[in-house]
């Protein structure tokens, strides 16, 4: 079984580890909620350098993320994309969305 966790750092930063695949789309779905939810004014920065393998589910969680957190006045900021999912990103002309300032 693959395994994915959000860990909270410093501030408004967080971080992502394990794999974001189908296997652990609702797991990470659900925990960027939650951390949507609880996020204090201001961005919420997220490091992506620590994930493993990453698919399209995965990347749509990170897209609904962003929608979510905009409904919410939430700005997201990604950082350290790992290669296979900013490919990803770029074949589905998301990666404007996912490194935006916004």
């Amino acid at each position: 079984m693959s395994d994915f966790s959000l860990r909270h750092g410093e501030g408004s930063r967080l971080s992502l580890q394990g794999d974001l695949t189908f296997a652990t789309a609702p797991q990470a779905y659900a925990a960027g909620l939650g951390a949507i939810a609880a996020a204090p004014a201001g961005p919420l920065a997220i490091d992506c350098s620590a994930l493993g393998d990453s698919d399209s589910a995965g990347l749509a969680v990170l897209i609904e993320w962003c929608a979510i957190a905009a409904q919410r006045g939430v700005a997201l900021r990604f950082s350290g994309f790992p290669d296979r999912l900013m490919r990803l990103a770029e074949m589905s002309e998301v990666e404007t969305l996912l490194l935006s300032e916004g």
